[in-house]
């Protein structure tokens, strides 16, 4: 179960109190952990892993470089990124996310890495097997095919050991929009979307496997995917509100775990990508919505951030935005952006609490897949 920092630091001095009185007496108190980490854990630990916390990286093929390996026993990065070539086949991915689990890692870091990968059915999946439908169809079929479908692609996921699949799409549908065209959408209505794929993520999620809602505020709008071009969407802080964020207020109030952020830009916010704009991140996804799980950026080697700046200008964006991760599909680019933020904690430009906050979140995360 999910905590607040603060509620972690109140637990801490109840911990401190019982230690004070006798074991016996806060017995009762005190036994509501379940498999969270330890209150306060993000207190104690240096720059370096506080940081390695808000990273995820992609690899190449199947072997695990040399500085991925030290980057995952340093505790430099929260988990992984496969795409399709890092999945060849179901016993090679397999093979692969055993050994990279198998690393040996920091005492206080040793809860499961974060395996993600994109799993939507239809024409997104990384790994062939369910869900074999698209959101569409599941849109069409209904709340049970859907649910059941969440559940069929949350065991072919940990059947090969990724924990975090990067669906579903929570985005509305609107007719001409790359999210509609594609079938990615589960519906030209929030309702409609709200119906279907909050059965699907909740079946993931029973399954096991962490459900990612995504992309935040909303991208069903944008005629062109963030992966080939900026993108942004020119709606009114009122209808993204009213429309667009509604599944996602659907999705916090029904425990799901992760949520992405977009990369288009929303002018009714900032003339940045959502990603890097706090008002987005952090205003409108926790403060007015109450999302209390984690947050994850799209893919930061896009041309939809290129044009933003370099790959340190983009993770202290991220970073002061609120995001809790910042997903890289290549090592160097995280690595870089690793030693941005370093830089910023140790030099005071980048807020520590706010870091301790973030790393809270993912070491939620990571005991929840034990």
């Amino acid at each position: 179960m999910r905590r607040s920092l603060a509620w972690r630091r109140g637990m801490a001095l109840v911990v401190l109190a019982c230690l004070a009185i006798g074991a016996f007496a806060c017995g009762a108190t005190l036994g509501d952990g379940g498999g969270a980490p330890q209150p306060g854990v993000a207190e104690t630990l240096p720059a370096k892993q506080l940081v390695g916390l808000r990273i995820v990286a992609g690899l190449r093929g199947t072997s695990i470089s040399p500085g991925l390996r030290a980057a995952i026993a340093q505790g430099h990065v929260a988990g992984v990124v496969l795409f399709a070539e890092n999945i060849p086949s179901r016993a090679a991915a397999r093979r692969l996310t055993d050994r990279l689990q198998a690393i040996k890692r920091p005492p206080k870091l040793r809860d499961p890495l974060l395996v993600m990968t994109d799993q939507e059915g239809g024409q997104v999946k990384r790994m062939s097997g369910s869900p074999s439908a698209s959101a569409a169809h599941m849109g069409i079929r209904g709340p049970g095919f859907s649910r059941s479908q969440g559940r069929r692609t949350a065991s072919d996921l940990r059947g090969v050991g990724v924990n975090v699949d990067l669906a579903p799409v929570l985005d509305v549908g609107r007719p001409g929009g790359a999210i509609a065209e594609t079938e990615r959408s589960f519906g030209a209505t929030a309702a409609k979307v709200e119906k279907t794929a909050i059965p699907f993520a909740k079946g993931l999620q029973a399954g096991g496997a962490a459900a990612t809602g995504k992309h935040f505020p909303g991208f069903g709008a944008a005629r062109e995917n963030t992966d080939f071009a900026v993108e942004r969407v020119d709606l009114s802080k009122r209808e993204l509100r009213a429309v667009d964020e509604k599944p996602y207020a659907a999705f916090a109030a029904a425990g799901g775990k992760v949520v992405m952020l977009s990369t288009a830009i929303y002018p009714a916010f900032s003339g940045r990508p959502a990603a890097f704009t706090r008002a987005i991140a952090t205003g409108e996804l926790r403060d007015r919505l109450g999302f209390e799980g984690v947050t994850v950026t799209d893919a930061l080697e896009t041309p939809a951030v290129e044009h933003f700046g370099s790959t340190a200008e983009v993770a202290l964006a991220g970073a002061r935005a609120g995001d809790d991760l910042l997903l890289f599909s290549r090592l160097g680019p995280a690595e870089a952006a690793w030693r941005a933020l370093v830089a910023g904690l140790r030099s005071r430009s980048l807020d520590r609490s706010q870091f301790e906050q973030a790393a809270e979140h993912v070491l939620d995360l990571r005991a929840d897949l034990r």
